[in-house]
């Protein structure tokens, strides 16, 4: 279905399925359903809940607000990771749909999100419509971390954290999707806890599909608001990374490249015990860190910049050692 006017009378004729994979998200499902409820209008939207098995109440929210709110279903997710919620959602419910919206239940939306994203879809003519990431913390910890991501230190200039927008592009954080080019390429690799959304746009790319970065809206981000919170969930983006490489056999870009050396350079250091000079490097990078820290704090009038530097450290050497380990063989184990 190619569609290019942005009329409302073919904007209501579209038929579109948006699902929101969700584990323990009781504090920002009920209000996240209403303010998508509330942008629908009369558009055709099919909302899947798909549920990975929270504990924490979120079902019996959702639940609540079925008769309340038209069109919303409740789908558990045995499988637990997001890939495979959505991919389960797609083939439950897409059929006859044009397009899949993904939503993030730990994200927030301007009012006017999922209409943006159809009229760019349409009026670009693309297959898959990526945005940006505006981070934002509130406790101290998060508010650094908030910096530390939407600077360069934090996100080696990458598109969709850096405030790219209006141009084609080979990945962007995922929004929406034609149904049909999600099936073409067989949906997202439920091998991949992480990293899911590059591995598929590596594929949509190889498929001749085309990736447009809207500049016209954009998601809110909140970070994670612990170090060892932060820490995991960057050795996991790291050893998405790695297998994204493995699997496709491709070379890491250059703002990759760079921070490879983070976790081989700590490691190195511990060698300072018989050859002091072995730690000249990590002392480079902890002072190039410090330093740009210091840099937001008085040049940029930030006073979250030298922590800032913390959350980047833990950042760069986490997704480092993720991609090592990963890149060796060394996994975690599994809990029965």
């Amino acid at each position: 279905m190619v569609l290019r006017s942005h009329s409302n009378a073919q904007m209501s004729e579209i038929r579109t399925l948006l699902v929101i994979p969700c584990l323990n998200e009781a504090a920002t499902i009920a209000p996240l359903l209403h303010k998508l409820n509330s942008q629908r209008g009369d558009m055709d939207m099919l909302i899947v809940v798909a549920d990975g098995g929270s504990q924490d109440g979120t079902t019996d929210i959702v639940q609540s607000l079925i008769p309340e709110i038209r069109d919303v279903v409740l789908l558990g997710n045995r499988k637990r990771i997001q890939s495979a919620a959505i991919n389960l959602a797609v083939d439950r419910f897409g059929e006859g749909r044009d397009f899949l919206i993904r939503i993030d239940a730990h994200g927030d939306y301007p009012d006017d999100y999922c209409r943006t994203l159809l009229q760019e879809a349409i009026g670009m003519d693309a297959d898959s419509v990526v945005v940006g990431m505006e981070t934002v913390g509130f406790g101290a910890f998060q508010k650094a971390t908030a910096v530390a991501q939407n600077s360069k230190l934090g996100n080696g200039g990458s598109k969709h954290r850096a405030g790219g927008g209006g141009e084609w592009v080979d990945h962007g954080h995922h929004a929406l999707m034609r149904i049909e080019a999600f099936r073409a390429v067989g949906g997202y690799d439920e091998s991949f806890s992480h990293n899911e959304d590059a591995e598929l746009d590596f594929r949509l790319r190889a498929a001749a599909f085309r990736i447009w970065m809207t500049g016209k809206t954009y998601m809110t981000y909140y970070p994670r608001s612990s170090a060892p919170a932060l820490f995991r969930q960057y050795l996991a983006y790291g050893r998405g990374r790695a297998k994204n490489l493995i699997k496709h056999r491709s070379i890491p870009k250059l703002r990759q490249a760079i921070p490879l050396a983070v976790a081989p350079v700590v490691v190195g250091a511990l060698l300072a015990l018989l050859y002091w000079w072995a730690a000249i490097p990590m002392v480079i990078w902890a002072a190039a860190c410090i330093g740009y820290g210091f840099w937001l704090a008085v040049g940029k009038n930030n006073p979250y910049g030298p922590l800032a530097s913390l959350s980047a450290m833990i950042m760069h050497f986490a997704w480092s050692a993720g991609f090592w380990l990963e890149l060796i063989g060394i996994r975690p184990r599994r809990i029965a």
